[in-house]
């Protein structure tokens, strides 16, 4: 009987163990991928000089908000807090990941043709995505989990509105990248990227109800996406 006992600890520490270093593989991973994007933001901030037009303007600003953000994403990356439960199968992760990386084929496509006002109103639709989408992200904290993982239930600042206000932000800044490269298959990359957050959004409330029992009163007030008006 303390043999058997004594396997069950031995697995359960050998099974913690690996579980740690999945998340810091994973930690690295984040941190990797989201501080090369910053440092190409970086490297072409000099080509929005000299500011001649109103254009370069909300191009630098477009880039710095860029910058402040996958910054961000990256230090959180490090500090978050170990998650207390996860989503089970591999239909999540592989939602999470292809809905984290699949509008970066939009930068692939070419440039579609448009008149100032369009061009200036799909940079002002990434700015204010992104820069909502700092906020929201400062405000979520250690929480913040690319994963459909359990950290730390949030409730207050911008998730009193709706539930997922991140993906909301981000929806912005995507259609402002649609835009730009407006086309058949813009729209289908947009497409499967709008299904893939809705299937995150469904994994991630799945894992919350499972870890914070007060969950569901939450999600039974607050609207998913789009606030009351």
């Amino acid at each position: 009987m303390t043999d058997i006992k004594l396997d069950a600890t031995e697995a359960s520490v050998t099974r913690a163990s690996a579980d740690m270093w999945l998340d810091w593989a994973a930690r690295a991973t984040v941190v990797a991928v989201f501080s090369a994007y910053a440092y190409a933001n970086i490297a072409g901030l000099p080509g929005h000089f000299p500011l001649d037009s109103l254009h370069k303007g909300l191009g630098l600003a477009a880039a710095i908000a860029n910058i402040m953000f996958v910054s961000l994403v990256a230090s959180t990356a490090l500090t978050r807090l170990a998650p207390v439960r996860k989503a089970k199968g591999i239909e999540p992760r592989a939602s999470a990941l292809l809905g984290t990386f699949l509008c970066i084929w939009l930068a692939a496509l070419p440039r579609a043709e448009l008149g100032p006002v369009l061009s200036a109103l799909s940079i002002v639709l990434t700015i204010a995505g992104v820069s909502l989408s700092f906020v929201v992200l400062r405000w979520l904290g250690r929480s913040f989990s690319i994963m459909a993982e359990a950290r730390r239930l949030v409730t207050a600042g911008p998730y009193q509105y709706v539930r997922h206000p991140l993906y909301l932000c981000e929806g912005i800044a995507t259609l402002g990248a649609l835009l730009r490269v407006i086309s058949p298959w813009a729209i289908l990359i947009v497409v499967a990227f709008a299904a893939l957050q809705y299937r995150r959004m469904l994994n991630e409330e799945r894992v919350l109800e499972e870890a914070f029992p007060e969950y569901r009163a939450y999600a039974a007030q607050t609207p998913r996406v789009v606030p009351r008006i």
